[in-house]
């Protein structure tokens, strides 16, 4: 039954294969320089987050009960292809629990190093991140988690741990993912847990809209500066890695030419990026930030600084959709958005022709071209610093039907767009060492639960069958350099 079912399916992806845009077939791995590193994308939480049971996550007591696994141990084995060749990197977060009030978690340590070792025996080599949204309830009961300034200390010893346990095998680190998108969402918007926010943000039962996500990304930028000051000191020179960071950032193109929707796109690329990097490269946040912010954003005292001196190795982009940017200081918006407070309102369409076809998440669209001009925009700004496009993907509704869900000819296009854009990028110069798609599989795509599909591969999420998908077979070919026609006729005769 499931041979039959195999091969249907792959009749079914030799069909799709002939509705790609041209321009899918036209992409060449030999684009990029030697040594680029190519990946697929994961997060611990949004696959594996009822596999274990150690101790009480923040994200836990939000989703209770109401996802399911997605068997993390599949990432293993869908990492890699067969003859060993192709995805050479893959982007894995730690998840070690408990810490210093606890003691070292050995179960969290001793899986670590199994799925480290697995990686590495198949030719994969990781790419960790340390944080990515959850933290240990323990922490928001003591501290108030990213509230509480004693949460730094927290988040150094944990570094610590990893760097030392498995410092010698990973040689790409990554302190936080996407911080910029989780102070918003957990202390502005209150979407994410804790769930704080205060009006005219949002609708909650505690929370300060106006302080708490800059005190939040206060705390989380100086546990980032003393766990890459403990890296450049202690572990860098003898294990021979590199340390930086993830930030999410759309490209904000002014809505109209006038000089308020330029200013409102300036605005919204500081809230968005430079809140994060500007730190961490200039010992300041923005001024536009001081400016409108004035005292509820924290300043760096004179100790904070010397710490922030040390600099990342590398930025690591999520880059997904651009979008127009409305300004909101002379004219009323509604401020209950991601970008509410810049005052500016992000909208997709001008004139009535939307900025690119839309994806299944609201306000995300497929413009290929603002890849290039995000990497443009951050290696002119941060001194040309080596960058990793961290996550890169297209999401599909859940409820479309298993054919389409698996012939993801939207997917291919999306991604053939983006990596020629990165290719473009790189032949003018700019500084991009690698680039990973989100994601390897389908997950739980947070406050979205199994909503939206984001993968390279199908899950079940009942059953826990994998069923690999077009956009899948795509990226194999691309990577081994095979021509599309050749692909296709394979594809053909295996029917």
């Amino acid at each position: 039954m499931e041979m039959y079912a195999a091969i249907g399916m792959v009749v079914l992806l030799a069909a799709a294969l002939a509705t790609l845009a041209p321009a899918a077939w036209g992409l060449d791995r030999a684009e990029f320089p030697p040594g680029f590193l190519f990946g697929a994308a994961t997060s611990a939480y949004q696959v594996s987050w009822l596999l274990w049971s150690f101790s009480l996550l923040l994200f836990d007591r939000s989703v209770r009960m109401h996802y399911r696994d997605c068997d993390f141990w599949f990432q293993i084995e869908g990492a890699y292809l067969e003859d060993g060749k192709g995805i050479n990197n893959w982007d894995i977060f730690t998840h070690t629990r408990r810490g210093r009030l606890g003691g070292v978690n050995s179960a969290g340590i001793a899986f670590y190093d199994r799925l480290i070792a697995a990686l590495w025996q198949k030719g994969i080599e990781p790419f960790v991140t340390l944080h990515h949204f959850d933290q240990p309830q323990e922490l928001e009961t003591r501290y108030g988690s990213w509230l509480g300034a004693g949460i730094r200390e927290e988040f150094d010893f944990y570094a610590d741990v990893c760097f030392m346990a498995f410092g010698d095998r990973v040689k790409f680190w990554t302190t936080f993912n996407e911080p910029n998108v989780f102070a918003k969402h957990s202390y502005m918007l209150g979407t994410y847990p804790p769930n704080h926010c205060s009006s005219p943000f949002g609708t909650c039962n505690s929370g300060n809209s106006n302080q708490e996500p800059y005190v939040a990304a206060h705390n989380i930028i100086m546990s980032h500066a003393a766990a890459v000051d403990n890296y450049k000191r202690n572990y860098q020179a003898k294990q021979g890695g590199s340390i930086g960071i993830v930030i999410e950032m759309k490209y904000y193109e002014p809505l109209t030419n006038t000089t308020d929707d330029i200013l409102a796109a300036q605005r919204a690329m500081s809230f968005e990026i430079h809140w994060f990097l500007d730190p961490l490269f200039f010992g300041e946040y923005p001024k536009e930030m001081r400016e409108m912010l004035s005292s509820n954003l924290p300043k760096f005292s004179l100790a904070e600084k010397r710490l922030l001196q040390n600099k990342v190795d590398f930025i690591g982009v999520n880059h997904y959709t651009s979008i127009y940017a409305k300004e909101c200081m002379l004219s009323p918006c509604d401020l209950n958005t991601y970008e509410g407070n810049a005052l500016v309102l992000a909208i997709g369409e001008r004139d009535c022709v939307r900025i690119g076809k839309p994806t299944a998440l609201d306000g995300f669209y497929d413009v290929p071209e603002g890849m290039e001009q995000i990497i443009k925009y951050v290696n002119k700004r941060y001194e040309n610093v080596h960058i990793y496009v961290a996550e890169n993907g297209y999401s599909q509704h859940s409820s479309n039907g298993l054919e389409d869900l698996i012939n993801d000819v939207g997917r291919v296009n999306y991604l053939q767009g983006y990596l020629s854009s990165v290719a473009s990028a790189v032949r003018r110069g700019a500084n991009v060492r690698g680039y990973f798609v989100w994601s390897l599989m389908d997950n739980f795509e947070w406050a979205h639960g199994f909503t939206v599909r984001f993968g390279l591969y199908h899950v079940d999420f009942d059953t826990q069958v994998r069923i690999q998908k077009m956009s899948a077979k795509w990226y194999h070919d691309f990577l081994m350099g095979s021509r599309p026609v050749d692909a296709l006729l394979t594809l053909r005769a295996d029917s």
